[in-house]
């Protein structure tokens, strides 16, 4: 039977991926995850493994999955799920506001395709 172990050089890599997609650099992203900036090159290099505390941190964080970050599986790290982990850890009240948010920037899409469709016609 093939293990799977995660294997420390890809895992930084991921993760090193995830904190500048986010447009951050690693003394702020360690802030965020509570964790020592050195720690975290470390981690990136992949000269150091990551505590499952730490894996958590990164996750509820970035709403990445914990099988993006240990296996690079993508199809578990889709956009809604990011966004419902990211909403899972908020109140009704800021679940309503964002739905908002969502609702008329909707709106303000579809009416800008009609209106692009209506000018070329």
């Amino acid at each position: 039977m093939k293990e799977n172990i995660p294997n420390n050089l890809e895992v930084g890599e991921r993760i090193r991926k995830i904190r500048e997609d986010l447009k951050m650099n690693r003394e702020t992203f360690s802030e965020m995850i509570d964790i020592s900036d050195v720690f975290l090159g470390q981690i990136e290099r992949g000269e150091r493994s990551l505590s499952i505390k730490t894996l958590c941190r990164i996750v509820s964080f970035t709403g990445n999955s914990t099988d993006y970050i240990l296996f690079g599986n993508i199809e578990e790290n889709s956009i809604i799920q990011k966004i419902n982990r990211i909403l899972s850890r908020c109140s009704n009240d800021i679940i309503e506001y964002f739905y908002k948010i969502i609702k008329v920037s909707f709106e303000c899409v579809k009416s800008s395709e009609k209106n692009k469709i209506k000018n070329k016609g």
